[in-house]
């Protein structure tokens, strides 16, 4: 008769692959612990130890890990975060650029100063009626695909 617990190593192997593929899912470093842990398991197993202590062995690093390292790197990935600029339609909120056709509260276009050019309106908040031709604007806020603008106050 086959002993199953020979080929336990697979299974660690398994639960391993696993937990790292439900981790780049998840991008929670709960599953990367629970990985580390099972490799200990592993090891463990390599050594030729019973399978309920392989089980201790995964279970008690894995509890280790997420109690002391996880903390740790949620704590880098947030202050990183924080350091990161604004992108996609966040980056366009202040930018300036300069009307390419008259704008008024129906429409008209405005090319950024990234080189991008939007259909664009004037603020409703504003009591300017339109906005002509070269006058510099800023992007006060974007709604769809529609940037919403207001006489930019600086000389140029």
């Amino acid at each position: 008769m086959v002993d199953l617990t020979d080929y336990l190593w697979i299974v660690w192997l398994v639960f391993i692959l696993v937990c790292v593929i439900i981790e780049l899912l998840t991008l929670d470093f709960t599953f990367l612990m629970i990985a580390v842990g099972s490799v200990a398991g592993l090891g463990a197993n390599l050594l030729g130890w019973d399978w309920w202590v392989q089980i201790l062995v995964a279970g008690a690093v894995s509890m280790l890990l997420l109690l002391l390292i996880r903390p740790v790197l949620l704590r880098l990935m947030a202050r990183n975060a924080a350091s990161v600029p604004p992108s996609n339609v966040a980056a366009l909120i202040g930018m300036g650029g300069r009307v390419s056709s008259t704008v008024a509260e129906l429409g008209g276009l405005v090319r950024l100063d990234n080189g991008e050019t939007w259909t664009a309106r004037l603020s409703p908040d504003r009591a300017q009626t339109r906005i002509d031709p070269g006058e510099r604007v800023l992007v006060s806020a974007i709604e769809g695909s529609t940037a919403v603008v207001v006489p930019d106050e600086r000389t140029d």
